[in-house]
């Protein structure tokens, strides 16, 4: 009966007139710059993350949390049409979808992964309203030893789910601990890093940062590589799939949901890996494997509902125990802070309305993509032919306004560019940038509950390992970086992503 009850102060919360129109933007911004190759969800919620600053907590990340789950919507489209997926998590979709739509299929592709998506959505929303309290629960047993070694944990995964080299992710870890230190010491008050600089005394701007990072640095990289996009139909039409295809279509959708669920959990980007995951999957379960590559159904019904589901039972860690599973969500995290609210499991006790209002307005939300999206193909066929050098200006301006908000300081558009900078970096290096994202936002709570478990226990480190919750978790991440690094497990690993790229 408590659920029920936490789900209907949910949907109250999340059916009011105002957090209805967030929600309605987010999800069709969502979708907006996931057709528009380029951009991301990462990106664009780090540019919006000063406008949050302005509106109220329960709207403000309802609209975020849109973003994220409608850019998997709107991947999907750019995927199917030109072959070019404007997300990650969409790739894999590009593979048979773009096939169906060479075939004269491109309306039931369409359908299919908006039809999967939803389902995949509901689902996740569901386990996410289920386990979130239990694990709330728990988590507000935990001391200062146990979030540190959970830290340890999410931090270790984000390096084994990394793309690229090990080697590398790990030293992006390492440079986002170092740049969470920058600003004064939480207990003596001593400037740290901050090179005589003031501004930095406060440490260094989260909103810069992550703009400058994602945000600049994407432009910067599209920029080199423009590429000419060709619609494959001006009009699409069919959007309706034959009985035949709903017949093939519902086992890899109800795979794809399970495998999605399961892997977004999981910290360093679960919904993408979940959508390869489902391919991988469909393809060896099916009794006609060679029929992917060329127009599959159940190569855009898998991957379509896995990505889906991957978005939004990343939620879980975030609201449980408030440690983002991905960029997007460290993003949050991020808005969350702006607002005044503390991560965490204590937000489910001391703000239920924020808490359950978001769970209920992915449902929403969900529903909304479906009815809006597929009227509105036509629409995003025609953004397509959008010219990106007409669109960065634009997006440049509304990035350097929008950062100038927040403090109402210039020395943060300096950060801006030159964290921009690094971004283009980091990409040329081949580094990824999403586990410096993490390290830095979980840097500063790691060096807190290291300190603090340190002067509880008046400074004896056994304290880390004689608690079994703290070990054990440990103990996963020690296992983790062991497994990682195995010569049969580090090459399957180069395949996987090898393919993806």
């Amino acid at each position: 009966m408590e659920l029920f009850d936490n789900l209907a102060l949910g949907f109250y919360t999340a059916s009011t007139l105002h957090n209805l129109f967030f929600c309605l933007i987010g999800v069709l911004l969502g979708t907006l710059i996931g057709v528009l190759p380029g951009i991301g969800a990462t990106a664009t919620i780090a540019m919006l993350l000063p406008i949050t600053f302005q509106l109220e907590p329960v709207s403000s990340l309802i609209m975020l949390a849109g973003i994220y789950y409608g850019a998997q919507y709107g991947g999907s489209t750019t995927a199917i049409l030109i072959n070019m997926p404007g997300e990650s998590s969409s790739a894999v979709t590009a593979i048979d979808g773009y096939q169906m739509a060479r075939k004269g299929k491109a309306g039931a592709a369409l359908a299919i992964a908006a039809i999967g998506s939803f389902f995949a959505g509901t689902v996740a929303t569901f386990l996410v309203a289920v386990f979130a309290p239990p694990l709330t629960a728990i988590a507000l047993e935990f001391g200062a030893a146990e979030y540190f070694s959970l830290m340890v944990v999410g931090l270790v995964s984000s390096i084994a789910l990394a793309h690229g080299s090990i080697v590398k992710a790990l030293a992006m870890v390492v440079l986002g601990l170092l740049l969470g230190l920058v600003g004064t010491d939480i207990y003596s008050g001593t400037p740290r890093f901050t090179l005589g600089i003031r501004e930095y005394a406060d440490g260094l701007n989260f909103v810069a940062v992550a703009v400058g990072v994602f945000g600049i640095a994407e432009i910067l990289r599209n920029l080199e590589d423009e590429k000419t996009r060709t619609v494959l139909m001006a009009k699409v039409s069919g959007l309706l799939p034959t009985k035949d295809d709903f017949k093939k279509m519902v086992a890899p959708v109800l795979r794809g949901t399970v495998i999605g669920s399961a892997l977004g959990i999981l910290p360093g980007g679960g919904a993408i890996l979940a959508a390869f995951a489902s391919y991988t999957v469909e393809k060896r379960v099916s009794k006609n494997p060679e029929e992917f590559g060329h127009g599959a159904i159940a190569g855009v019904a898998g991957p379509e509902s896995a990505n889906n589901a991957g978005a939004q039972t990343s939620f879980i860690p975030l609201l449980t125990l408030g440690i983002p599973a991905n960029p997007v969500m460290a993003l949050m995290v991020g808005a969350m802070i702006i607002q005044g609210i503390v991560p965490g499991p204590n937000v489910a006790t001391e703000q239920p309305a924020l808490f359950w209002g978001i769970i209920a307005s992915m449902w929403i939300g969900n529903l909304m993509l479906v009815v809006l999206n597929l009227p509105l193909i036509g629409l995003w066929v025609k953004l397509l032919t959008i010219p990106y050098y007409v669109l960065f200006p634009i997006i440049m301006a509304f990035c350097a306004i929008g950062v100038y908000s927040v403090n109402s300081n210039v020395f943060d558009l300096y950060a801006v560019a030159f964290f921009g900078f690094i971004g283009y970096a980091l990409v040329k290096l081949r580094c990824e940038p999403a586990p410096l994202l993490l390290g830095f936002v979980l840097g500063p709570l790691l060096e807190e509950n290291l300190r603090r478990a340190m002067i509880l226990s008046r400074g004896d480190p056994s304290t880390f390992v004689t608690r079994p919750i703290s070990a054990t978790l440990l103990l996963i991440a020690l296992l983790v970086l062991v497994v990682v690094f195995l010569p049969s497990v580090k090459k399957k690993r180069e395949e996987v992503f090898q393919d993806e790229g």
